[in-house]
């Protein structure tokens, strides 16, 4: 997943000189383009995201979907590379949100597999921190390694990681082959329980082992229902909040990523290098604070932390419109001091919101598959749970920066927070009322 985000964030601060330099592309449409091949990326993603689930849950291995990933990935940064037009450019981007669809849901279905629903939280706080690095690094070492070095040393940094990205996909061996083969003394991924051993492990869920019946999928299920099992879920309310959580999550981020540059730029006269410097302050917080605020997910719920969480950062959002011009140079050091500070706080936030979203769908998804064995398969559908969230989260980064930018051009950067914090404090709501809800799910 760094490897995915590092490379995304690579070449995003050199598409404009890649447009213009190289091929030629009128100034009046470098904007345009830019814009199209960020959206390429992101609709791929969507559009390919649910397939690569459905692939993954039915194959007999987890490893050859992630490898076929990393290859695609390859090749879409190659043909990057050696483009010579805007449309292979596309194309490129189009491999790459493919690429990167299978990524997270194989990697998440993965990592699923590997510790359990019971250390899901610290799990995942601990990978998003980790990709918050790569979206630190990457654009500020895309931007100098460029400026330094050209045009094909960016690409060199990305085969490099690449190749170290395949060593280790080929090293991996999954825990349920360890298992296979009597290197485990059991396995804590899903498709290795026996029923008995995971009504024990999800007894805080249910209360009881009789109530997973009460998660019982009638068995007249149209055909295309049995082809993509996890649509039938999505009838439930407490699920749809969740992907929401997780929708929200993204065009929080997608925001600032759209705005904050453009606002330093406008309050300090920031260059492109200093304001990705500023970002420092709003992930690396985030980087220590992530694994300990998911293993509050594991231990106190999901609903605590995804109510707090969001509640937190309408507060913190609003804070956002506090820094203003600078008029002199010392009033201006002091107005980034209130900005970077304010950013960390933002960060904490951040990091609180994380892991509750995913978390929740995993929880919500497991005793669907507990109960229904026949119907979801050994492996259960988690890949295509993660695609599905992936396509949210996806959805979210798309909307983010539009949304944002809107906002921002017609009624200032301040109000534009405000209107985040309020989708903040109304999802914070929803939360209290259906995330971590154990009223049953009506399958009817």
């Amino acid at each position: 997943m760094f490897t995915d985000l590092f490379l995304y964030g690579l070449v995003v601060p050199v598409i404009p000189f890649i447009l213009r330099d190289r091929l030629d592309v009128p100034q009046s449409q470098v904007q345009f383009w830019t814009s199209f091949l960020l959206a390429s990326l992101a609709g791929a993603n969507v559009l390919f995201a649910l397939p690569a689930g459905i692939i993954s849950d039915r194959a007999s291995s987890r490893q050859w979907p992630f490898l076929a990933g990393l290859a695609a990935l390859f090749f879409a940064t190659g043909l990057f590379c050696v483009a010579k037009n805007v449309l292979w450019l596309v194309v490129a981007r189009i491999l790459q949100g493919m690429a990167a669809a299978v990524v997270w849901t194989v990697g998440m279905a993965l990592l699923m597999d590997t510790v359990g629903s019971e250390n899901l939280g610290e799990a995942i706080g601990t990978v998003f921190s980790v990709i918050s690095v790569g979206e630190l690094l990457a654009p500020v070492v895309g931007g100098v390694t460029y400026e330094r070095f050209g045009f094909l040393a960016v690409f060199s940094v990305g085969f490099f990681l690449i190749a170290i990205d395949l060593i280790m996909r080929i090293l991996l061996i999954e825990k349920k082959t360890a298992a296979k083969y009597g290197k485990l003394d059991d396995c804590s991924g899903t498709s290795t329980l026996t029923d008995e051993e995971a009504a024990t492990e999800q007894t805080p869920l249910v209360g009881n082992k009789d109530d997973i019946e009460d998660w019982k999928i009638p068995a007249d299920q149209p055909a295309w229902v049995r082809t993509f099992p996890i649509i039938y879920c999505l009838k439930y309310p407490r699920l749809l909040v969740a992907m929401l959580f997780s929708l929200v999550q993204a065009i929080i981020i997608g925001a600032y990523d759209a705005t904050l540059p453009i606002e330093a730029q406008e309050l300090f006269h920031f260059n492109s290098l200093r304001a990705g410097l500023l970002f420092a302050p709003l992930v690396l917080p985030n980087l220590i604070l992530g694994p300990i605020m998911g293993k509050a997910v594991d231990r106190y719920g999901t609903k605590p932390t995804a109510v707090i969480g969001m509640a937190y950062l309408a507060i913190a959002l609003n804070l956002l419109r506090i820094p203003q011009k600078e008029s002199t140079t010392s009033t201006g050091h002091g107005e980034i001091v209130k900005l970077g500070v304010i950013l960390a706080i933002n960060s904490v936030g951040i990091s609180i919101i994380s892991a509750p979203g995913v978390v929740e769908q995993t929880n919500i998804i497991k005793m669907f598959h507990l109960a229904n064995k026949d119907f979801f398969g050994d492996q259960g559908p988690y890949a295509q749970l993660y695609a599905i969230n992936s396509m949210f989260f996806c959805a979210g980064l798309a909307v983010g920066p539009m949304v944002a930018g809107m906002l921002r051009e017609s009624y200032g950067y301040g109000n534009m927070n405000s209107v985040i914090a309020g989708l903040c404090l109304a999802v914070s709501i929803l939360s209290y009322f259906y995330i971590g809800d154990k009223t049953k799910p009506r399958v009817d």
